[in-house]
Formats: structure tokens, sequence, C-alpha cells
């Protein structure tokens, strides 16, 4: 019947109930943080912890490498951390599909005229929704601590867009990390994997100041493309743009998300078709 009621609708149709159920799938999952606030405060404690140690633990020590003063250091490091709130969000990504997984979520959707794609694109909408929040949060909290953009609102769109853009691509990454895993338990083994990519790559140091053998790997991180690209867009201190990554920083900060979402969209997709089956 589901096959049926699908195969006759038309083309504007057929987006209409896309659209109608991927919202759905993502006001479930806004309505459910909701109730689960703690998700969020896990999200946030890294970031809020590493502006602690990192800002003013070492600070002063670091910015005495990069020969500049602790208070520039902090405005180096926010358009890091901001990245890294990112990127981080993807451990309750892969947890929350892993836990549909088994929890026999996409069991009882198949029940009902809703296509797999809208179940993941729900995901994926509900995860840019509480990113906009995180990185609201993350912002302010900046700021409180001497953080402030020196450019226009148009720079500062500009850079919440690639930052989006980024969370985007890591919540793809995290749905097509959650689909296969047996439950949230082993999903959470995935969250340790991210601390080698968020620490190599432009994010508390520039990759200047890394050994010569792990500072082009470093550069080349998707990571480092968009906190270059938004520390330029903010007006904050940035490393000398000593390589070709630093120079085309913007244009990678897009193109690398869009290149990670093209490849684990349709693999997810791919995925949850033959569990769907």
């Amino acid at each position: 019947m589901t096959a049926l009621a699908t195969e006759s609708r038309t083309a504007p149709s057929r987006f209409a109930w896309f659209a109608a159920d991927t919202w759905v799938v993502a006001r479930r999952h806004l309505v459910r943080l909701v109730h689960r606030p703690d998700e969020l405060l896990g999200t946030l404690l890294i970031p809020v912890m590493a502006v602690a140690m990192f800002g003013f633990v070492f600070g002063d020590a670091l910015g005495a490498a990069m020969t500049v003063p602790g208070g520039e250091y902090r405005e180096f490091l926010l358009p890091g951390l901001f990245a890294l709130t990112m990127a981080f969000g993807i451990g309750n990504t892969t947890i929350s599909v892993a836990s549909d997984i088994r929890g026999g979520v996409l069991d009882r959707m198949r029940s009902l005229p809703m296509t797999p794609a809208a179940v993941l694109a729900g995901r994926s909408v509900a995860d840019l929704l509480t990113a906009a929040v995180e990185l609201a949060i993350v912002m302010a909290l900046g700021t409180l601590l001497g953080w402030q953009w020196h450019g226009g609102v148009v720079a500062l769109l500009a850079a919440f867009g690639l930052l989006a853009l980024l969370r985007m691509a890591f919540s793809w990454i995290g749905i097509l990390l959650g689909l296969p895993v047996s439950g949230p338990e082993a999903a959470m083994k995935y969250f340790s994997l991210l601390f080698p990519l968020a620490m190599v790559a432009d994010t508390v140091i520039p990759t200047d100041l890394m050994p010569t053998w792990l500072s082009g790997p470093a550069s080349w991180n998707p990571l480092s493309a968009t906190v270059i690209a938004t520390r330029n867009l903010f007006g904050n201190p940035a490393g000398p743009a000593t390589s070709w990554v630093a120079e085309h920083a913007t244009a990678l900060a897009v193109a690398w998300p869009l290149a990670i979402t093209a490849v684990c969209m349709p693999l997810a997709l791919a995925r949850i078709r033959r569990i769907a089956r």
C-alpha cells in the first residue's frame, strides 16, 4: 500500500510529503532533546572545559609560544572551539541513531507512508537546529570571556553558515556510523575517535607550531579550513597563511562539508534501505 501511494504522487506532491515527513522526524528529536537536556549539556561541556583549560590555565604559555598576549590567544582559540562544538555533536547523533534502530523506531515508521530518506533527513535537520542553539550558547560564553568579532553582520552570518555546513557534514557521518552498530553503548566508542581529529587541526594551536610530519595532515583536516575561514570572517587573530590550505580556507570550508555529505548521505540511505527490508 505504501509503495502504491508513493508512486501515485506527483513530483511536487512527493516533495511536499517528504518535507512534511522530514519535519515530523526532526520535531520528534527536538521534543526528545527538550525532555533530555543532559544531551545538550554533554555536548557543551567539552568546549566549556576547553575554554577554561586552554584559555586560562595554559593560555599565557600558549600565547607566549605564538608571541601574543593571553587575551589575544583566547580570541584565536574561540573560533576553534566553535568548530569543535559542531564536530562533537557527532556523538549525540551516532548514539541517537543507534538507539532508534535498537528501539524499533524504524520498524514503527515502516508501517507509515514515510520514506526512509525522511527519517535520516529529519535527524540531520534536528542536528542543525540544535547546533544553532549550541553555537549561540558558546558564542555568548565566549563574549563573556572577552571574545568578540570585529567584522560586520554579513561576516558574522557567513561564519555561522560555514559552521552550520560543518555540523551538517558531521551529522551525516554520525548517521552513517550509527546505522550499523549494535547499540548506543557501541556507538559511544566512536566518540573517542574525535579527539585526535579535533586536536590535530588548527583548533587550539596553529599547525605551523606542530612537527613538520604532523603539520601537513593537520592543515588538510576539514576542521582546519573552517576554523581558519571563521577566524578571518570574525577578524580574530590567525596564524600566517603559509600553506595552500590557509590561502584557500574559505573555499575549502565550503568544499569539505559538501564533499563529506555527498559521500555519507547516499551511503546512509543505502544502508537504511537494506535495514528496512
